[in-house]
């Protein structure tokens, strides 16, 4: 975002269009961050954690990560499907169909991976990044952004400066945080 704003900072000699123009640019730098992409390892490691706790179908797997990962994490069919496979051909689960769907279970081997590898589900290590803020932050700065973008959009024009108002004191209580020690 360098360059972004004119010389002096942020609002300074900007229009009322340009501060919504970087407004959007915020929330388009924030949506790209949110929705954290897990690694090949991760989907196997949160395929493996759930179906320790009990047998589900892949639809399930994925309702389940995303749940777990408070909706910053959602894989698609195309990640959890494969590795489904490739731990039934490990020998790692098992599967059992019914009623049109297949519900995978963990084999004895699958138990013994499970419970010799000690690591925690992929969700767990991602949400002490919410708990230091990392995760929430960016999802933060997309509901401001949208929060402002709505005001723009339907606002009065008293209402819209009020929102210019709120948005330069939110900035300065952002910089005041970053001097405390």
């Amino acid at each position: 975002m360098s360059g972004s704003f004119p010389a002096g900072g942020f609002g300074a000699g900007m229009t009322a269009d340009s501060i919504w123009e970087a407004m959007e640019q915020l929330r388009s730098t924030f949506e790209k961050r949110v929705g954290t992409r897990m690694g090949r390892g991760d989907v196997r490691a949160a395929v493996l954690s759930l179906l320790a706790e009990k047998p589900m179908h892949g639809y399930q797997i994925i309702r389940e990560i995303e749940e777990r990962s408070g909706g910053s994490w959602k894989p698609s069919a195309g990640s959890v499907y494969p590795t489904l496979q490739l731990l039934a051909d490990e020998g790692i689960i098992s599967s059992e169909e019914s009623n049109g769907r297949k519900t995978y279970a963990l084999t004895e081997a699958g138990r013994e991976e499970v419970a010799d590898s000690g690591t925690s589900a992929p969700w767990e290590t991602a949400g002490s990044n919410e708990s230091t803020g990392f995760g929430a932050l960016p999802k933060a700065g997309i509901d401001l952004a949208q929060a402002a973008a709505q005001v723009r959009r339907t606002g009065t024009p008293e209402q819209v400066q009020q929102a210019v108002v709120v948005l330069e004191e939110a900035r300065r209580k952002l910089y005041a945080i970053l001097a405390q020690d």
